[in-house]
């Protein structure tokens, strides 16, 4: 009886720490992405003629592909939509994905990407329902957000329900960066919202669509498929990598950060084994570290390809990012050492990725990073009124 009280009260002491410590809980294999989920949605998709947005992230936990799973349970899937990368993720950015079809099910694919990022009517006619799974970064200019958009857009206009299967956001349960003003609008940035949104693609459509952010101010019948034992401050693993030059976490961490360079005449590794998680250009010459780019799946022809560049290598960083870090963009511009073209791009792709003019100018003023993070204080603060408003998950 003795041992038994013992026990008991082992138990209790168990519940109540995992009660406490979401960290602990999620170790226990309490957390499913909604994909894991499939009691929720396939009813939903029962005897409906289904359209899928996805790539290759969309996985269950045992690695099957989401469109073989609802394939072997009898779900009608009519068109596959790829997004930007296409349906098995490996195009470039800003590559021309081409329509097709699915050699392993025979599903026609129907690309979202270049002159088609919207579903057409003719692509819409027949469905009852698309279904939306792909893993996002959490980053304003990561361009699958804007993809959502566009979809629940088209369903809105042809009555066709739009389903999100949710998965974590690696960079969730923070906002950084400066609020998107509108006459900066475009693929990479469709809302006003800050660089970092701290927002799941699930709750994001949410936010769209109560804010009525779409096209003439329609909305969209929509439904989220919740993640099981999700915490928006907690990192989770990605099970495929969300597209090529974000081959991993440390890139995805990294890339908050480090995107602004495409902007500009520095080089953020396409080309190289380190995406992402290093930087530099010809004209930087006093950074100590040395790349030089090259053709590689997913980077065809990189920035600076076949030129030696000098900057920093940062795939040794550990540090788990919760604010977007302007200490190598700052360091960056003022080693740039360059008397033919400016450290900005000509085409100011710059303040499309900031959303603003504002951060271009701060940095050629000779701006802190304190008194540029003051200057997003404000918008900030306003864009958290309108966040915790579509929140579904413990903050």
């Amino acid at each position: 009886m003795i041992l038994a009280a013992k026990i008991r009260d082992l138990v209790l002491i168990c519940l109540i720490f995992l009660a406490i410590n979401p960290l602990s809980a999620q170790k226990t294999d309490c957390f499913l992405a909604a994909a894991d989920r499939h009691e929720l949605y396939l009813p939903l998709l029962k005897n409906k003629n289904v359209g899928i947005v996805t790539n290759q992230t969309g996985l269950l936990k045992d690695r099957t592909h989401l469109v073989d799973f609802l394939v072997k349970n009898d779900i009608k899937i009519k068109s596959i939509f790829a997004p930007e990368h296409g349906f098995r993720g490996t195009a470039d950015a800003g590559e021309h994905v081409k329509s097709g079809v699915d050699t392993r099910t025979g599903i026609r694919i129907v690309s979202l990407y270049g002159n088609n990022k919207k579903p057409t009517p003719d692509q819409m006619k027949g469905l009852d329902v698309i279904l939306f799974d792909i893993q996002d970064v959490g980053v304003r200019f990561y361009t699958y957000i804007s993809t959502l958009t566009y979809v629940m857009e088209a369903g809105a206009e042809n009555n066709v329900e739009v389903i999100v299967l949710d998965r974590p956001n690696p960079h969730d349960g923070y906002t950084d960066g400066p609020v998107l003003k509108e006459k900066f609008t475009s693929f990479v940035g469709m809302h006003k919202v800050p660089v970092v949104y701290g927002l799941t693609m699930g709750e994001y459509g949410n936010m769209v669509n109560g804010e009525k952010w779409l096209k003439n101010g329609v909305k969209a019948k929509y439904t989220v498929i919740p993640m099981l034992g999700y915490h928006k401050t907690q990192r989770y693993g990605m099970l495929e990598k969300p597209s090529p030059n974000l081959p991993n976490e440390k890139a995805v961490n990294l890339y908050p950060s480090l995107c602004f360079f495409e902007g500009t005449q520095v080089s953020v590794g396409r080309g190289t084994a380190l995406p992402f998680q290093i930087y530099g250009s010809p004209w930087t010459r006093s950074l100590p570290y040395q790349f030089t780019p090259r053709p590689t799946e997913g980077a065809k022809d990189p920035f600076l390809n076949g030129k030696l560049c000098y900057g920093e290598n940062l795939s040794d960083n550990s540090e788990i990012l919760r604010r977007i870090n302007l200490e190598w963009l700052l360091k960056a511009y003022k080693e740039y050492k360059s008397p033919q073209q400016d450290f900005f791009l000509k085409n100011l792709f710059f303040d499309k990725l900031a959303g603003t003019d504002e951060l271009r100018r701060q940095i050629i003023a000779g701006k802190s990073e304190e008194e540029i993070r003051a200057s997003w204080k404000e918008g900030l603060a306003e864009f958290e009124k309108i966040r915790t408003r579509y929140l579904l998950y413990p903050n």
